[in-house]
């Protein structure tokens, strides 16, 4: 199919980041953002769930005059994020210590702070949190042995241990834990991927690579967070493993992406072979969209150029400060994790970046952005003295 002909049908894969959450929070979200973005936009969007043994739902659109079917099928791997959570209390200090020396002793985290400070600052949030909590926890021990002397040991380590616990409980609130996984998972697999992960990503290819020989307009892959090198690792695969057939133009849309923070580790050869193979691909057109405004995400970088290995995607500013009210966008920056949301959420000003316009559009990725030009902002330069690449 010709880019410039309208999209008819599309199948649209989505990849979620490092997130415990189901299937079905995503679902909904679409449902929900979709119809409102559709009542601002002023086109038709209806969404309906799809029976099968994969989660995907179905999307059905009148965009610039257009009629579209899309369907989106969910890359779910939500639950090894669940597995890889269970650390109790000290095993997730420990863990914490593990990956903060690991950025440090190989100059990654520096690196990383000099590329964008923001994101590296949401990383050292943990450390932070951390820290103070077993502040608490030994003062509490100190006061115990003060006021009861000898006994007070007792009673001081089981109020240290409660303090940390408690803190823990209370995660759902202030994301240390969480925030520590993420950043644990992504730098202790930098050198590849636990063995069920593995075999995630070869289901997910193969599901990729039949959807290239089925009667689709588009096959689009969306990439959020972690998801985004995640989508570059399985379409840099296919390509080098020949499973990228037809003429089904394919695309990859990778969203608040976080690539340098695992592209940076010595041992991230595999990622950054990956990255410069997918930059110079010419079967598969790449768009990475982020924002200054979230502090979850390297903005405005070229998560290929950064990372020493060539020239990568078309770089793109969702602009959240111009497309969001500002009463809307200040809502959103005092709500931890909401703006690293919105790629996939309604926008109340939309400029040249639309979600569900995108992935239930007449306009393939590359037609719709194939002549737009780069952010200005666009950061190219790399800070990493690690730029070696895996061999083959």
């Amino acid at each position: 199919m010709s880019q410039t002909q309208p999209v008819r049908k599309r199948k649209v894969f989505y990849l979620p980041g490092y997130d415990p959450v189901p299937a079905r929070h995503y679902r909904e979200m679409y449902r929900r953002e979709g119809a409102q973005q559709a009542e601002i936009s002023g086109y038709q969007l209806q969404m309906q769930a799809k029976l099968g043994e994969r989660y995907a739902w179905q999307a059905r659109a009148e965009i610039e005059g257009v009629k579209t079917t899309t369907e989106v099928e969910f890359l779910g791997w939500n639950d090894i994020v669940v597995a890889s959570m269970q650390t109790g209390v000290l095993a997730s200090y420990w863990l914490l210590l593990r990956t903060l020396w690991l950025y440090l002793r190989t100059g990654a985290l520096l690196a990383l702070i000099r590329l964008r400070p923001a994101p590296m600052l949401a990383a050292l949030y943990p450390v932070a949190l951390f820290g103070g909590q077993l502040l608490l926890g030994l003062l509490a021990l100190w006061l115990a042995v003060w006021a009861l002397g000898w006994a007070g040991w007792l009673v001081g380590f089981a109020a240290l241990y409660g303090i940390l616990w408690l803190f823990k409980r209370a995660d759902r609130r202030i994301y240390a834990y969480y925030l520590l996984y993420v950043y644990a998972f992504s730098a202790w697999h930098a050198g590849g991927y636990p063995p069920a992960l593995r075999a995630r990503l070869e289901d997910f290819k193969a599901r990729i690579a039949k959807a290239l020989t089925e009667d689709n307009d588009e096959v689009l892959i969306v990439g959020h967070s972690v998801g985004a090198h995640l989508g570059v690792e399985l379409l840099a695969e296919m390509e080098r493993d020949g499973m990228i057939k037809g003429n089904t133009p394919l695309a990859l849309l990778s969203l608040g992406e976080v690539i340098p923070m695992i592209s940076y580790l010595p041992k991230a050869r595999g990622l950054r072979r990956s990255l410069h193979a997918l930059g110079k691909s010419a079967r598969v057109f790449w768009l990475d969209v982020t924002a200054p405004g979230d502090g979850g995400c390297f903005a405005l970088c070229d998560p290929v150029a950064v990372s020493g290995v060539g020239v990568g995607p078309k770089v793109l500013s969702a602009a959240f400060s111009q497309t969001l009210k500002p009463e809307t966008y200040a809502a959103r920056k005092r709500a931890f994790f909401k703006l690293h949301f919105q790629y996939l959420c309604a926008f109340d000003r939309p400029d040249k970046y639309d979600y569900f316009a995108i992935t239930a559009g007449p306009q393939t990725l590359q037609a719709r952005f194939g002549a737009q030009p780069d952010s200005p902002s666009k950061c190219t330069k790399c800070f990493s003295k690690y730029t070696d690449m895996a061999d083959g």
